[in-house]
């Protein structure tokens, strides 16, 4: 099975997590970095999760799972040990319509979730399709000694680049090719050598836009 690539927005979605262990907890973090409406469903938690709960930052169903705890999810995430309980959840949630991912079982998962390196607005996402944990986390791990903080930076500084180069009304072949001559650029040495100075005179000499570039 070859899985699509998404990006989803889960901003203020409900998403369901039934489990509430150390698996549980760690799904759990990326979907409220990632701004969601997290329900926990279980009758014991982590003290993470438990302490989340305290803080109002999770809701915690304090039950066993029945498909009533799916009603008004965006997607549902299974990180029990049960089986049958697995099952019963892929079966409820399809049924509904909702997205299902049960922890280390890409066969009842109608998505999945791939190792992350994540510098400020920048997502390199990894995914051997379930095939290989191991693998996809030895990637990441290479990666994130690639990709520094400074990609971070440079990735808000073409933000702001884009949005003052697009206001200046030329045609999209034009724009396309002053992005790509910024990030082919020597920039990323002036940022990993806080020369910011030189980064400024880079960007204004290849596209003749004055901007500050300094980070906060």
């Amino acid at each position: 099975m070859r899985y699509y690539p998404l990006f989803l927005d889960i901003t203020g979605r409900k998403c369901v997590v039934v489990g509430g262990g150390n698996v549980a907890e760690r799904k759990v973090e990326r979907l409220l970095a990632c701004g969601a409406r997290v329900e926990v469903v279980g009758k014991s938690l982590t003290p993470l999760l438990a302490a989340w709960n305290g803080e109002g930052k999770v809701v915690h169903r304090d039950a066993d799972y029945e498909d009533s705890c799916l009603v008004g999810a965006f997607l549902v995430i299974g990180a029990t040990d049960d089986e049958a309980v697995n099952g019963r959840i892929v079966r409820d949630a399809r049924a509904l319509g909702i997205p299902v991912n049960i922890v280390d079982d890409p066969t009842r998962c109608d998505f999945i979730l791939p190792s992350i390196v994540e510098r400020g607005d920048l997502s390199i996402a990894v995914s051997t399709g379930g095939r290989s944990p191991a693998l996809a986390k030895k990637l990441r791990k290479e990666l994130e000694t690639v990709y520094g903080p400074e990609y971070a930076i440079l990735l808000e500084i073409m933000g702001k680049l884009r949005g003052k180069v697009i206001a200046g009304g030329r045609s999209s072949d034009e724009n396309r090719a002053c992005f790509e001559v910024v990030v082919s650029s020597e920039i990323l040495d002036h940022i990993r050598a806080k020369r910011w100075g030189d980064v400024k005179d880079l960007i204004r000499g290849l596209t003749g836009i004055e901007m500050e570039v300094e980070p906060r």
